[in-house]
């Protein structure tokens, strides 16, 4: 089979695998219909446009107070969820329009009125200490349109914290010189966003040269492995699960590599079969172990049940590193 009917085909009854996934919220919808069957941001703008409007995009947006803050807290203490920058967070990867005016109006809110209580209140988007707040408050700041001379700030802090080996800890260097998974990757998604904005004022070329070195950290360990032993360096690294929040997993760091483009690297093909491995006979993913901590409410699936945000991902991955949109094998 070839084609949009061959996509994800699996033994589900009376719906395949993307009619799944298309009975769902616009933001998983717009998603599948853009990255999995190829249509394009004209055709899924009406999908797109409802993200704000609708479902999981609408209520965390209703959620926030007219301060700018959800749940009162701009990180969350104690790893609660409820917060500004997992709430901004989750719209970016619902991929909810940041020209669309409730959403304006809830970075405008931000942007005016949330700081960074423990560290000078600074504002949010000036980001704070740690590399993977950073990495993600950059990815944040590029998405909401919200670059300026702190965020210029940022980048530079970051690209001066790599350590030796190429990537990024939030330990601090006296502490560590070894990089993290986590924050090599959150300062990874956040590099790439402002390289690709390419309105900062620290050069493109200088961005490019620190991300490419950060995912050479991780292709050198195939994603998940020690590079001294080959042992997989923790076990959560192979539990896919969404939302992301700072934690790796071998998926997101796939879904990267996939947003970076090109021809994938050998090195990916261990990454790529374990996530092969992990489709069920139904050709849906499963839904991994929430991260802990509190939440508004769950985003996807309970654990072990088919998950749209796993599978679709999954699926998007995998018509990037097989070049095809017959992804039924």
């Amino acid at each position: 089979m070839t084609g949009q009917a061959s996509v994800a085909s699996g033994s589900m009854g009376r719906m395949d695998v993307i009619d799944w996934m298309l009975d769902a919220d616009p933001a998983i919808r717009w998603q599948v219909r853009r990255d999995v069957l190829g249509e394009s941001d004209a055709q899924v703008a009406d999908d797109r446009d409802r993200v704000a409007a609708e479902g999981v995009g609408a209520r965390i947006l209703a959620l926030q107070s007219d301060d700018g803050y959800w749940n009162g807290h701009e990180y969350g203490e104690n790893g609660d969820r409820r917060s500004v920058i997992w709430s901004l967070s989750l719209l970016r990867r619902l991929g909810a329009r940041p020209d669309d005016p409730r959403v304006r109006t809830a970075i405008e809110r931000v942007r005016d009125g949330v700081t960074w209580r423990y560290f000078d209140d600074r504002p949010f988007f000036a980001g704070e200490v740690e590399e993977c707040v950073n990495g993600g408050v950059l990815a944040l700041a590029t998405y909401f349109g919200q670059l300026d001379e702190g965020t210029d700030a940022l980048v530079r802090r970051l690209l001066a914290e790599r350590l030796p080996d190429g990537g990024w800890n939030c330990e601090p260097a006296d502490e560590s010189q070894r990089s993290s998974f986590d924050s090599t990757l959150c300062v990874l998604e956040g590099l790439l966003a402002v390289e690709r904005d390419g309105s900062s004022a620290v050069p493109a070329s200088e961005i490019a040269e620190a991300r490419r070195g950060g995912e050479e950290y991780l292709l050198e360990r195939h994603l998940f492995r020690r590079r001294s032993t080959g042992e997989v360096v923790k076990d959560r690294y192979l539990n896919f699960t969404f939302p992301v929040y700072w934690f790796y997993d071998v998926l997101r760091a796939l879904d990267h590599f996939r947003e970076v483009g090109g021809t994938p690297d050998a090195r990916l093909d261990e990454a790529l079969e374990l996530l092969r491995s992990r489709r069920g006979d139904d050709g849906r993913w499963p839904a991994g172990r929430p991260w802990p901590r509190e939440v508004y409410f769950a985003v996807d699936a309970p654990e072990g049940e088919p998950s749209r945000w796993n599978t679709l991902r999954a699926l998007r991955v995998l018509r990037w590193a097989e070049g095809s949109t017959d992804l039924a094998g």
